[in-house]
């Protein structure tokens, strides 16, 4: 069986470091190095990684040794975003969110995971996002915090 392809935004990154998430962001960075998941971002990543303080840039180094896999931005992936944005599921100024979802949604990712639940973790965005995917024959995708995925257990 293959490992879930997990789409990591750039919150997770710097959650590593933030006291209220860094257990479920570091547990799941243990998973890709467990082998559990394989890592996946894009080149939206990697544009918000390289303005981000230098401990959370050597956390996203440390992903390339688990085979990280950076996904590229295509037309489709554009198009894809400018049809959220169309249907005003965010406003453009968070055009780089729609197009986290639009990356994950075209490469068929199993698992998108972020810690912004005003754009993206958010129940009703992500029943618009879907049902613009399936209007336009794409598979749906399926959105959690880190928390929600990483097999980390906190001990009580």
């Amino acid at each position: 069986m293959e490992k879930p392809r997990v789409y990591i935004d750039t919150s997770v990154f710097g959650g590593c470091f933030e006291p209220e998430f860094e257990i479920w962001s570091n547990g799941l960075m243990d998973d890709f190095k467990n082998g559990i998941y394989s890592p996946v971002v894009s080149q939206v990543v990697a544009n918000e990684i390289s303005k981000a303080p230098s401990f959370v840039k050597a956390k996203y180094a440390e992903l390339s040794i688990y085979n990280l896999e950076i996904l590229p931005l295509t037309n489709e992936v554009y198009s894809l975003a400018e049809t959220y944005k169309l249907k005003q599921i965010l406003s453009p100024k968070y055009f780089e969110d729609l197009l986290h979802i639009a990356i994950a949604t075209i490469n068929n990712i199993d698992i998108l995971v972020s810690w912004n639940f005003k754009h993206i973790v958010h129940f009703e965005k992500i029943k618009l996002f879907n049902a613009v995917n399936l209007e336009l024959s794409y598979k749906t995708i399926n959105i959690f915090s880190p928390r929600e995925v990483t097999t980390y257990e906190k001990e009580n």
